[in-house]
């Protein structure tokens, strides 16, 4: 009996059957967790560039509009109206607007400032700051959206920054002269 069993382990030993279904088994969820990290940061890379060129734009339209200065709600809506991609956009961006001495310089707090950020993390300041400025004043403008994740759970969860929801924070930040009205 044990030398019958013996003899149908050797025999089961030998047999090569099935050897490349074990490499697929192994491999496949690494690829695939590839593919959709890729996905996931090519959709984020997406949304970060339409922030930006959207900031830009209305950056330029504030520097060309002498004598107008929109609202924190008013250059919400015109930025939200250019970045098309970021889902509930006036929802979820913040703006910070401060007014800098290029003369006497005070550095600017750190960028990891974001509305929505500050209640999962107490390290983290909400954007409350919005500032108008002058004429001839340089301006510091920082926006900061926060965007749900294409797919939770991803590769890039742990090094990123997160709020409670499991959203993204994308922050841009541009400088500029207010022109004299």
């Amino acid at each position: 009996m044990i030398a019958t069993l013996r003899n149908k382990l050797r025999l089961f030993r030998r047999k090569e059957d099935g050897t490349v279904t074990v490499d697929f088994v192994i491999m496949v969820p690494f690829y695939i967790g590839v593919f959709l990290a890729s996905a996931e940061l090519g959709i984020m890379s997406m949304r970060y560039a339409f922030l930006e060129r959207s900031l830009d734009l209305a950056v330029r339209d504030i520097r060309l509009s002498t004598g107008f200065t929109p609202t924190h709600d008013q250059l919400v809506a015109q930025i939200c109206n250019q970045a098309a991609v970021i889902p509930n956009c006036t929802d979820n961006l913040s703006l910070q607007m401060i007014e800098r001495d290029p003369r006497n310089w005070q550095d600017v707090p750190a960028a990891n400032t974001c509305g929505t950020l500050g209640a999962a993390n107490p390290n983290i300041d909400p954007v409350v700051r919005f500032d108008t400025g002058d004429a001839n004043e340089l301006m510091f403008l920082r926006a900061c959206a926060t965007v749900d994740a294409v797919f939770p759970g991803g590769i890039f969860r742990p090094i990123t920054l997160l709020n409670a929801d499991g959203e993204y924070a994308l922050v841009v930040e541009n400088v500029f002269v207010q022109e004299p009205r």
